[in-house]
């Protein structure tokens, strides 16, 4: 039995390696196994190729029932061309080797801005946290060493508040939800205000994911930031309480625990932190007879399939931090 499943009080292995979703089992084999698999494969599959018929000509996927008092049409669908894109690479390992990824990251290389994030989602206001969170798919589509992700990182250092972290600029000025609605002006960010726990993690999914920006000082400082929040709440509005922590998404979206954990483990973050060894004790003390988990699910349809995804996601963290050498003695 490897290293890391004995930290654990039950082998999740099985239910894992029984799952009958074939991308699932795909990555199962892959990334807890070690079996070379051909990702590609996935890419026929029934339930992908439905999400890629519904892909517009300019790359983009268009969001139903828009809401016209919050957001124009175009905004949202930036919005569903991130879920859809964090979907086809996240669970069918999709890459810029498919046209619809490389038609995709046209689309959002066109809304960013000269300053360097990806403007939209917040209307005209700036947002690190959707800005990261789409160039960390296109890092994992292979985009690593594209000049607009380059861009993007530099405007990411760029607009950090001063503690190391980062938060929503128009929520640091006082501005409310509403002001997305407001195309005249960009809010620019106090950033003498505290960092936001929800906005950092998800930051740092775009560090973690990037082999070089992983390893900046500023990435690790941003992680120890983090750490200190955990089951914390936020000091900002938005998915503030302490309970969000462990309202879990996959693909990603907000910071909860799985996600932090992930970045973490990515940035070579030690298995003996203190706070990190507490969080992981939070899925040894819920592990299931079966196996898995019960988590509170956020987002998505199918549950019973999402919680074998973050199960497996609770997997490659565990087998990050216990198997990997490196990790012991790190931070």
């Amino acid at each position: 039995m490897e290293k890391w499943l004995g930290h654990l009080k039950y082998n999740p292995l099985i239910p894992l390696s029984e799952c009958k979703d074939e991308a699932l089992h795909a990555f199962v084999q892959r990334d807890l196994s070690d079996k070379v698999v051909s990702v590609e494969s996935l890419w026929q599959l029934t339930e992908s190729q439905k999400i890629l018929r519904r892909q517009q000509p300019n790359g983009s996927w268009r969001y139903p029932n828009v809401k016209k008092n919050i957001r124009i049409q175009e905004y949202y669908n930036q919005y569903e061309t991130f879920n859809n894109l964090g979907i086809l690479i996240e669970e069918f390992g999709f890459n810029k080797n498919h046209p619809a990824i490389t038609k995709a990251a046209d689309y959002f290389f066109s809304s960013q801005s000269k300053e360097g994030d990806f403007r939209g989602i917040y209307g005209n206001q700036y947002s690190p946290n959707y800005s990261a969170g789409i160039a960390e798919l296109l890092i994992k589509a292979g985009y690593t060493d594209d000049v607009h992700v380059e861009n993007l990182f530099k405007w990411l250092l760029s607009i950090r508040q001063k503690d190391g972290g980062w938060a929503i600029p128009f929520r640091t000025q006082g501005y409310g939800i509403g002001v997305i609605w407001d195309h005249s002006k960009t809010i620019q960010p106090d950033v003498s205000k505290p960092f936001s726990y929800m906005v950092t993690g998800v930051v740092l999914r775009a560090f973690a994911a990037h082999p070089r920006y992983r390893k900046l000082k500023e990435a690790h400082q941003a992680g120890e930031l983090l750490l200190s929040g955990v089951f914390r709440k936020d000091q900002y509005p938005d998915r503030a309480g302490a309970e969000y922590w462990l309202r879990f998404s996959f693909p990603f979206c907000y910071t909860d625990l799985i996600s932090a954990l992930d970045s973490l483990s990515l940035l070579g973050f030690s298995s003996q932190v203190p706070e990190i060894e507490k969080s992981l004790h939070w899925f040894v003390k819920n592990q299931q007879k079966t196996g898995l988990w019960q988590f509170k699910i956020t987002r998505g349809k199918n549950k019973d399939v999402i919680e074998l995804w973050l199960a497996l996601a609770v997997c490659r963290i565990f087998r990050r931090f216990y198997l990997n050498k490196h990790n012991e003695n790190v931070l």
